[in-house]
């Protein structure tokens, strides 16, 4: 099967954590023996197996893209840019689609990026994280969307469950709705966990830095960290002007190694207090597989995953939050939830393989292919 997969982001090299889930996939995908993958997206080291069909000219444009953030970070800055460089964007990709036609079938990542599909009725796998919810909100998208659907046979992959509701009422009568996890590097089972022994206890927040993302993280973590008995380790690109303060230990951007080989072992766990329009959070799967586990807020693409009392802790209030917090500095508690964690996350979401495998299988319901 000759597929062409389109995405708006891609990481540059391995130290690039941007994009990082589409270097796992495309490798992945590259792994199926029935599958040959020609791929469109901002330059980036490819496996071998792999093609790009990008051009010169989009590669570059596409480069400066993501060093600016990607196009959702620029279209919620707004200005000028906003309404320019998604139009671009369109356009570019139309040229692709166009200029490959010999391909099986379409996977295209994000819902935005099915717009310029041109009508020769090819199949399209169509993937959909939290945040292009968002985008049937805007109006006429919802009926430009379903309009090219209505051309092709589609089948629109939520990456979490609790997606699959709302767009199989925006969607469910013109293309199938089958939501299909993300997969995990198996480098994340594979972390053997530190036994914590006195004070401070060290508690890991990983986001990109934006209102949204880190919500009520500061204002219910103040009290709590301000004695010496617990430390709060901050990672993530700053992407809005966001002012840290200074008890908390905030180190940038980091790659996934460092996550993996120095915090994760150490971590009593994971918090996540995001506000943010979430899918299924890549970096929450990972922390789970390492065995950590998660203090979330409650939203539901954190109760998708954060089985509260089970896997973790699931907090609404200042309050719950801090006895989640002294209920996991608890070794029994903690290894019991994280264990949970790694377990469901073996079961329910695997590997990068598992997750190319579970493509490959919708690729060839599409085309009809036994």
């Amino acid at each position: 099967m000759r597929v062409l997969l389109v995405s708006t982001s891609y990481p540059r090299d391995v130290s690039d954590w941007r994009g990082i889930f589409m270097r796992h996939l495309v490798a992945a995908l590259t792994r199926v023996p029935t599958l040959k993958l020609s791929v469109w997206a901002p330059p980036g080291d490819l496996p071998e197996e792999a093609t790009a069909v990008v051009s010169s000219s989009d590669a570059r444009w596409l480069n400066e893209l993501m060093a600016s953030g990607g196009i959702s970070h620029m279209m919620r800055k707004g200005g000028r840019k906003a309404w320019f460089a998604p139009m671009r964007l369109l356009l570019m990709m139309g040229r692709s689609y166009r200029a490959n036609l010999e391909v099986d079938i379409y996977h295209i990542n994000w819902l935005q990026c099915a717009l310029p599909l041109p009508g020769n009725l090819k199949p399209a796998l169509v993937t959909v994280l939290g945040n292009d919810l968002k985008l049937l909100k805007l109006p006429f998208m919802r009926h430009l969307l379903r309009r090219v659907m209505k051309r092709h046979r589609v089948t629109i992959c939520p990456n979490a469950d609790w997606m699959e509701a709302p767009l199989q009422r925006a969607f469910g009568d013109v293309a199938k709705i089958r939501p299909v996890s993300f997969g995990i590097d198996p480098s994340w089972y594979a972390i053997e966990r530190k036994a914590h022994h006195g004070r401070p206890y060290c508690w890991v927040a990983v986001t990109r830095l934006t209102a949204n993302k880190l919500g009520p993280l500061f204002t219910w973590s103040k009290d709590l960290f301000l004695e010496g008995a617990r430390e709060l380790h901050l990672f993530g690109p700053m992407q809005e002007g966001i002012e840290v303060p200074d008890w908390v230990h905030y180190h940038g951007s980091v790659t996934a190694e460092q996550l993996a080989n120095e915090w994760f072992p150490k971590a009593c766990g994971l918090i996540t207090l995001s506000r943010h329009a979430e899918g299924r959070p890549q970096v929450m799967l990972e922390a789970m597989a390492s065995g950590l586990p998660i203090i979330a807020s409650r939203m539901p693409a954190h109760e998708s995953i954060v089985f509260d009392g089970e896997t973790g802790r699931l907090c609404d209030a200042v309050e719950s939050y801090g006895a989640a917090l002294l209920e996991l500095e608890g070794e029994t508690a903690n290894r019991r939830m994280g264990d949970a964690a790694r377990r469901w996350a073996a079961r329910e979401i695997g590997t990068w393989d598992d997750c190319a495998h579970r493509y490959a299988q919708i690729y060839s319901e599409l085309l009809g292919v036994e």
